[in-house]
């Protein structure tokens, strides 16, 4: 008879009272940017999240999303981070309750919609932003045609 052996994740160097590695620094920035500035509405704490160089860019854009989409939320898919560069992958729903991309409010709702986002954090707080987004998707689920 054999004995299972058991595996153990060792603890994040935060939990053994060591300061978080940049990896684990980027993963609760971005948490924190999805639970509190997107899914809370809390706009003021993308000040604390971005540096002052992106800081009103980010919070600009979050607001006017936020304006078309009053009732934006994201789910989180996957998280992965590494040195310094952290890279989240979500699922985007919100119903069009605002003006976006010159469309007055349909009233829909779109679902489930793709987006990736990649930072990278200096200093405790979000540097550069990249970000994808299945925009044709949302659109195609709004029933929106944009001109061409």
């Amino acid at each position: 008879m054999t004995t299972p052996t058991r595996t153990t994740t060792p603890p994040s160097q935060a939990a053994t009272g060591q300061s978080p590695t940049p990896a684990e620094q980027g993963k609760a920035l971005l948490r924190r940017l999805l639970e509190e500035v997107i899914n809370q509405g809390r706009l003021e704490v993308t000040d604390e999240l971005f540096s002052p160089e992106l800081a009103a860019a980010a919070r600009h854009g979050f607001t006017a999303f936020r304006a078309a989409f009053s009732d934006w939320q994201m789910e989180l898919v996957d998280l992965i981070a590494e040195d310094d560069k952290v890279v989240g992958r979500f699922r985007c729903s919100g119903t069009h309750t605002g003006p976006w991309l010159g469309t007055a409010p349909t009233g829909r709702r779109f679902e489930q919609v793709d987006e990736v986002a990649i930072l990278r954090v200096k200093d405790g707080r979000f540097v550069d932003y990249w970000a994808l987004e299945d925009t044709a998707g949302r659109l195609q689920q709004l029933h929106i045609s944009l001109p061409r």
